[in-house]
């Protein structure tokens, strides 16, 4: 039995898909778009943007990200028949679609926040920044510095030699070539590791050591140069940290990027510079201690921005968290499989809390008994730190009955010295004093705790109900591009619960 399909009645108003179709058919200036995807004078004709654009948002927020699984999708669910017009794009036309998209995603951003802000979803009084590394496009086994790329190229090429040496020498005892099928594996092995040893060489031919603002150079990798190694909770991945900006009334994501780099100090001035446009002068910033540091509190400070910038030891100073250690997870017992007894014995070695320090006599008392002298010499060793150095005789530590426990190389160093750290002398009026000030302050500290509850739920909506389990574009435009796809999926989503247009 067939029964008639109305493919406009399978957009329901207040769903994900009736909002899409409202907003790409009659919201959003596509003329960039147009421009980019318009017919030439010869081949095929071209699918409309708009259609290409309404498959991939929907396949996206139902975790299809697989241009083949948006594909099955326009020939079999109903709702991507409808919302596509019943066309057929192959998965190819898709790919090529999602990774050409570039600079005219971010004005779509913008212009969809403009209508979230028009049906009252930002409410510009905090705003949180917080970041997601997920894993790249890219082997984590192709990555090194330009030196251990090197190596791994000479590594990969003395092992196809070996192989074929091994052979060689196989094929001469026995007098004969062996099994045909066994030689062609053999082979194909061997040009397997050439072609990955001149790939890796090509690489280093062609493009120039990554270094950091320090002048140290960075790993690099083959497959996605951009892409970075970054530690995580679950182990070091290839991948990038994504950065949202997100609005604590309604978590609408207010300014979405991408770093190539486990460090996120570098992006909190460029996150708040592109919230700027939806904030006022009492919004505030919020973001965690990945983000502090002197100079980006002090770049706040001299645009007049309102922020709560943890630092550090926040949670130090916070009494709320005194009994914090004992909620730990305890270390497996049975993850140690040497028995007991065995192994090499653990010394514990003095340390400065164990020396008597008189400040006036510029003297330190060692545990056996021994004085410390200070040449007098105060070293300046961080911002308002102080430092003095306090040196043993050699004759006081030669014969002494504790040697072993006080230096760590009793059998190379002659006499201990120990250091004295002074209290710092802080400006009450340097920023990042001002900040701390500011962030343990009751009022501070109620605020900041808003921060959690605004960002975290929206990369858990990302990563979980959307399955962004990683990216599977290369490079940090495409990668980008494909984040603010993921992010305007999240803020067209808030919009349709919104009762825009019901």
């Amino acid at each position: 039995m067939f029964l008639p399909v109305v493919l406009s009645e399978q957009l329901v108003p207040g769903s994900f898909a009736f909002a899409l179709n409202l907003l790409v058919d009659e919201e959003l200036d596509l003329s960039a778009l147009d421009a980019r995807f318009r017919n030439e004078e010869v081949g095929a004709s071209a699918y409309d943007p708009r259609v290409l654009l309404k498959i991939v948002l929907l396949g996206y927020s139902r975790g299809l990200v697989s241009s083949r699984q948006l594909e099955r999708a326009c020939e079999h669910d109903i709702q991507f028949i409808a919302i596509s017009g019943d066309s057929h794009p192959s998965h190819a036309q898709l790919a090529k679609f999602v990774s050409g998209l570039g600079p005219q995603i971010k004005a779509l951003f913008h212009q969809v926040l403009l209508t979230c802000d028009a049906q009252g979803l930002i409410g510009r009084e905090l705003f949180a920044i917080d970041g997601v590394k997920l894993p790249a496009n890219a082997s984590k086994e192709r990555s090194g510095t330009h030196a251990e790329l090197l190596h791994r190229a000479r590594r990969l090429e003395k092992a196809a030699e070996k192989i074929v040496s091994l052979h060689q020498a196989q094929d001469s005892r026995t007098g004969t070539p062996g099994d045909e099928a066994l030689q062609a594996r053999r082979q194909q092995r061997v040009d397997a590791l050439r072609r990955e040893a001149q790939r890796t060489r090509e690489f280093l031919r062609t493009t120039t050591p990554r270094r950091n603002r320090k002048g140290q150079e960075l790993k690099t990798n083959i497959t996605d140069p951009d892409s970075a190694k970054m530690a995580t909770s679950k182990g070091v991945i290839q991948g990038y940290a994504a950065q949202a900006a997100v609005d604590a009334r309604h978590q609408v994501i207010i300014a979405a990027d991408i770093t190539g780099s486990g460090s996120e100090q570098a992006m909190l001035l460029p996150m708040v510079e592109q919230a700027r446009p939806f904030a006022d002068a009492q919004t505030l910033v919020t973001a965690d201690a990945g983000y502090h540091s002197d100079v980006n509190v002090q770049a706040l400070h001299a645009q007049g921005r309102p922020a709560l910038i943890a630092d550090t030891q926040m949670r130090q100073r916070d009494e709320r968290f005194k009994d914090h250690a004992q909620h730990k997870a305890q270390p497996d017992p049975l993850y140690d499989k040497q028995a007991t007894g065995q192994g090499k014995p653990s010394i514990k070695h003095f340390g400065p809390s164990d020396f008597r320090f008189d400040p006036k006599a510029r003297t330190a008392i060692c545990p056996a008994g021994q004085t410390l002298r200070s040449s007098g010499a105060i070293y300046q060793v961080g911002k308002g730190q102080r430092r003095e150095d306090f040196k043993a005789r050699p004759e006081d530590c030669q014969g002494c009955a504790l040697r072993t426990q006080c230096l760590r190389h009793p059998e190379r160093t002659a006499a201990r010295k120990v250091s004295l750290f002074h209290a710092r002398e802080l400006d009450p009026n340097d920023p990042s004093q001002r900040m701390r000030r500011a962030i343990d302050s009751p009022q501070g500290r109620a605020l900041y705790s808003r921060r959690i509850a605004t960002v975290e739920p929206v990369f858990a909506n990302l990563r979980h109900n959307k399955r962004l389990s990683r990216f599977t574009l290369r490079g940090t435009g495409k990668v980008g591009a494909q984040w603010q796809l993921f992010c305007l999926v999240h803020n067209i989503e808030k919009l349709a619960h919104s009762g825009w247009r019901r």
